[in-house]
């Protein structure tokens, strides 16, 4: 017959460590909420909502891709066009821009930083406000 890997006298102290262990997690489960049905699950989590802006006067092409209807192509055509002509101004700028228009950038604007000069109104998204020409 083959030798236990244990002797009896070193069998009792480690079926009280295990028992032990059991119970603490047990007691932990119960107040976590285990029997009620309060535990969190994370599939059930709400999903976190983030909002990401970007410079228009310092972001790359692969930056602007990140935009609703900014392709690599128009992305590259503003990249190009600020190079040519410097920093935007204002967000209607990017009229200038051939491939973008009014729609184009009232889907984009929510998501561009304020540029220097422009006022914040509380309760607004950066970009989201119209200058008056003139």
């Amino acid at each position: 017959m083959p030798e236990p890997v244990l002797r009896r006298l070193d069998q009792l102290p480690l079926a009280v460590i295990t028992a032990a262990a059991l119970a603490s997690m047990a007691v932990w489960w119960v107040a976590g909420g285990g029997p009620s049905g309060r535990l969190i699950n994370i599939d059930r989590a709400q999903p976190l909502d983030y909002r990401f802006t970007v410079d228009i006067n310092s972001a790359d092409w692969p930056e602007l891709v990140q935009l609703p209807e900014i392709g690599e192509v128009l992305a590259r055509r503003i990249v190009e066009h600020r190079a040519a002509r410097g920093p935007f101004d204002t967000p209607e700028d990017l009229l200038e821009v051939p491939g973008i228009g009014e729609k184009t950038l009232d889907r984009v604007r929510g998501y561009l930083r304020p540029l220097p000069g422009e006022e914040l109104t509380a309760g607004q998204p950066p970009g989201s406000q119209r200058r008056d020409a003139g």
